[in-house]
């Protein structure tokens, strides 16, 4: 099966992509293009479909991916890393070209980010943790550090879980109630008492738009109702799955 690569005007002439699952090697549970080097599955698997994203997107660059941990840190990359070495942290930036970026997700929000007349672009995985401790924030002040400027940033936010599969507790509500009391209107009532459905994507677009960029694009794709496209951490749980499967999105500078 082809690999899905879901590209937005906006970011180009940038290479990049959205993908989901479909095309690569990985069987059962984790069928299709699995990249998660932290899931279950045969580690032979997942290098082949991390060289097959790659190749769909900027053939024969380096791919950096993070070692992710729902935090708000940015990192910039001048040089590759060792083969072997993730930088700990949810976002990556860089000016050099031959470098592709990568962010994994299974129901968070991926973010790509470009300037294509300064040359830096960038890749955010913003889960709900990441999201309101302002890691879209924090890629955008990285990528200024290397000479972009926000008012020329364009942003998409790809597949990611949607609000009417995405329901949450009253004290998660609390958590972006006390950030800001506005933050209110990202969530819905819930199918039970006390709980609610929260839009992630429409926050993750608040954030940026809030910050100051003026060209966002999400895709609105909903990760958790589309099995046959894309993983979801959700629905794996609901079903008391031992493991589950990510996708990847890219972004990089040709050489």
């Amino acid at each position: 099966m082809t690999i899905e690569t879901l590209h937005v005007p906006q970011l180009s002439p940038m290479p990049h992509g959205f993908l989901g699952r479909r095309g690569g090697v990985s069987a059962g549970i984790h069928g299709g293009l699995n990249v998660g080097l932290g899931s279950e599955d045969d580690a032979d698997a997942v290098a082949e479909n991390r060289r097959r994203a790659r190749d769909a997107v900027l053939p024969g660059a380096r791919l950096i991916t993070c070692y992710q941990i729902h935090s708000a840190e940015a990192v910039t990359v001048l040089t590759p890393p060792e083969e072997d070495v993730r930088p700990h942290g949810d976002a990556l930036v860089t000016n050099r070209p031959g470098l592709l970026l990568g962010v994994l997700t299974a129901d968070c929000a991926p973010v790509l980010f470009a300037d294509a007349e300064a040359g830096v672009v960038g890749a955010a995985h913003a889960g709900w943790k990441g999201a309101l401790g302002g890691i879209t924030d924090a890629t955008l002040l990285a990528m200024e550090s290397l000479g972009a400027r926000r008012e020329r940033i364009a942003a998409a936010i790809g597949p990611c879980i949607a609000r009417a599969s995405y329901e949450v507790d009253a004290g998660f509500l609390r958590r972006f109630a006390e950030q800001a009391p506005e933050n209110e209107r990202f969530f819905a009532d819930g199918t039970r008492a006390d709980h609610y459905q929260f839009d992630l994507e429409a926050y993750v677009a608040h954030r940026l738009a809030v910050a100051g960029v003026a060209r966002v694009v999400a895709l609105g794709e909903d990760t958790y109702a589309q099995e046959d496209r894309f993983f979801s951490f959700r629905r794996a749980t609901h079903r008391n799955e031992p493991s589950y499967g990510r996708q990847i999105s890219l972004i990089g500078i040709p050489s």
